[in-house]
């Protein structure tokens, strides 16, 4: 038989309550910058639709079939970080796509978080 006492029973079980709700809490909290998987879309298909076209991109780029410039898998297939997408928008340069005569121009009306949004999209179709 186990020589606690109540006591120290309670202080024991509590300590490993404190600790459970501790790592459940870490596990469960979040941020917006989708640190858990950079693939992972955060916008349904109907919305990236939208946002593709409130923005002009899909005057240029096509989900799989190359327009005016890369497709989107093309672009995807680059590996770029969401970040690096955000950037390239802001501040295309040419030299990463050599095969296309027309190079893209900076799209700086795109609002960030809406660019960030289509960023993980095209990520997510690698």
């Amino acid at each position: 038989m186990n020589n606690y006492s109540p006591i120290q029973f309670t202080s024991s079980f509590r300590n490993l309550l404190y600790l459970f709700s501790f790592v459940l809490f870490i596990s469960c909290s979040g941020s917006n910058a989708n640190t858990n998987n950079e693939s992972t879309p955060l916008i349904s298909d109907g919305d990236i639709e939208k946002l593709l076209s409130k923005n002009t991109c899909t005057a240029c780029h096509k989900t799989e079939q190359k327009l005016i410039g890369p497709s989107f898998k093309d672009i995807a297939a680059k590996n770029y970080s969401t970040e690096r997408i955000v950037e390239l928008v802001y501040k295309p340069e040419p030299e990463n796509w050599p095969d296309y005569s027309v190079p893209m121009m900076a799209m700086p009306h795109v609002p960030e978080n809406e660019l960030q949004d289509i960023a993980v999209w095209i990520n997510s179709l690698n």
